[in-house]
């Protein structure tokens, strides 16, 4: 990638030009139109499924420190991950709670992180560009499915951007005040979500890789120590908490733990979610626009390249975890399509066949600027027609995706469990306090006690400390804590008995043997069970 933007120290970076003045009360009119697009589909049917367990656990989470003593008990505060959008989610709670209010706060922040990327792709490319990859952002599956969900993704995704943002305008004027703003954005990136300090990888191979944007000691050591000040704010909490083990046994886990994916995960499901066309788009422009290329596409590709390969590697693949690379790619996107008119700018504009018989007559001066403006227009409309084929290329899919799903096929962070929330609720409505549950896996577990207000342990979670989530508990002896009575119902699910065929075997046995009795059902569009609730008696 030649960079062709070499200057000397201390001179400002090449920034598009300023708005004219006067011209950005109607520029505002699209962009709020985009956010409102954004907000529709973000907010549209919000609690038309469940909960899936992530979901589940964040918001009993967030309860806990909203003062629920029913949550509280069941979802303690310390677990895996930081709490800056649980407690932030937690003041939405002590307002109004239920799903719809949980699912609204990440949802908004995707509305703001569709704003962000409007302002990082006119910092980058001008306002056009901001525009549309703003556009692009607000219809994409991959980002309006994850920001639909009380998942960390889509709070890290938006304070990634901001960090991303202040990158630039560091690299545009070297100000260390600017790169101090970007390393206490990163650290709020990772309050949001730990495992996106994989960033940082990114940041050192972008100034690695560009001599132009350089970076002096003295601009970066603040940088890192403001980065170093926020995102220690979570194992400061955890160890003045007494919960610090905790962070270190999770650590442990997901480092040691067995992949619950392949390693051509991301190639399959992320084009296809981000959209085929926008990264279609993205990436011609890169080989297209090569000549022009500089440290603004070094960074970019940066951005997105380290945290790919990362998680291509570690064992942990969640569908959720590369949305950082959604933003980039819609601004990616949007440089290729605002930049096609400029394909045909060195062609003669075409001559009609009637033009033999007109240029008798026509004045030379007004044939001229006549083909001048056939031939803009013609351009003009050859980019609206390709920014609105891609953004129906997306929105088309991601109308899809927000419908209410009764399917048993479920991808861990693209919408709900279902069965989950209709399961919690009968419990809560008919399973006497004090009934435990016992599910084949903690998925269905956690959905089942947030909404069932009862505690639910599951099979498939190993006695062995080494091979499970800190957060769960182990049953050793199944069939010995059913015989004394410790748990009085069954769950069984289609999801995880598709997943773990050993374990839902065993479920089944306890059934047969304990009497099992269906009490509730919970059926797919086929009529297809997916989700079973049994009453089993020790004798």
């Amino acid at each position: 990638m030649t960079d062709r933007s070499v200057l000397p120290a201390g001179a400002p970076r090449t920034a598009p030009a300023p708005t004219p003045s006067g011209a950005g009360v109607p520029a505002t009119l699209p962009l709020a139109a985009v956010l409102l697009l954004a907000a529709g589909l973000r907010l549209w049917r919000l609690t038309a499924t469940g909960f899936n367990s992530d979901e589940a656990v964040y918001t009993g989470t967030a309860a806990s420190l909203a003062g629920d003593d029913r949550l509280g008990a069941l979802f303690p505060v310390f677990r895996a991950h930081p709490v800056l959008f649980q407690s932030l989610l937690s003041l939405a709670l002590r307002i109004h709670g239920g799903d719809g209010t949980a699912r609204a706060v990440p949802a908004l922040l995707g509305v703001a992180t569709v704003a962000l990327t409007y302002a990082l792709g006119r910092r980058l490319y001008g306002r056009t560009a901001g525009l549309v990859a703003a556009l692009l952002l607000a219809v994409m599956p991959y980002h309006v499915v994850v920001s639909r969900q009380v998942l960390l993704d889509g709070p890290m995704t938006l304070c990634a951007t901001g960090t991303l943002y202040c990158v630039v305008r560091y690299a545009e004027s070297p100000a260390p005040r600017r790169l101090v703003a970007a390393g206490g954005m990163l650290g709020l990136t990772v309050l949001a979500k730990e495992t996106s300090l994989v960033l940082l990888g990114s940041l050192y191979a972008f100034f690695a890789l560009t001599p132009a944007v350089r970076t002096r000691r003295r601009h970066l050591l603040p940088a890192l120590g403001a980065l170093a000040v926020v995102a220690l704010a979570h194992p400061l909490s955890q160890a003045v908490s007494g919960h610090a083990q905790a962070g270190g046994s999770y650590l442990l886990w997901q480092m040691f733990r067995r992949a619950n994916h392949p390693y051509d995960f991301y190639v399959r499901e992320v084009p296809w979610a981000m959209g085929p066309l926008a990264v279609l788009a993205a990436g011609a422009g890169l080989v297209w626009l090569r000549r022009e290329n500089t440290w603004r596409e070094r960074l970019l590709v940066c951005w997105v390249a380290v945290p790919a390969l990362f998680f291509t590697v570690w064992p942990v693949k969640g569908f959720q975890y590369l949305l950082p690379a959604a933003p980039v790619c819609a601004v990616l996107a949007a440089r290729t399509l605002t930049c096609l008119p400029r394909a045909w700018a060195g062609r003669a504009p075409a001559r009609p066949p009637w033009s033999g018989r007109v240029r008798t007559w026509l004045p030379r001066a007004l044939r001229a600027p006549a083909q001048v403006a056939r031939a803009g227009r013609a351009r003009r409309a050859v980019a609206v027609v390709a920014v609105a084929s891609v953004a129906v290329s997306l929105a088309v899919p991601a109308w899809a995706r927000i419908a209410p799903q009764t399917s048993t096929r479920f991808l861990a962070g693209t919408g709900g469990l279902p069965g989950g929330r209709e399961a919690g609720l009968w419990a809560r409505a008919h399973a006497p306090d004090g009934a435990r549950l016992l599910a084949i896996g903690p998925s269905m577990a956690n959905v089942v006690q947030y909404y069932g207000l009862r505690p639910v342990s599951a099979l498939s979670v190993s006695p062995d400390p080494a091979r499970r989530n800190p957060s769960y508990r182990a049953v050793p002896n199944p069939d010995r804590a059913l015989r004394d009575g410790d748990f009085q119902y069954l769950v069984w699910d289609a999801y995880t008995a598709r997943r773990t065929p050993f374990f839902t075997a065993q479920l089944e046995q306890l059934t047969a043997r304990y009497h099992g009795a269906a009490v509730f059902r919970v059926d797919d569009v086929r009529g297809d069970p997916v989700v079973v609730v049994y009453r089993v008696r020790s004798s």
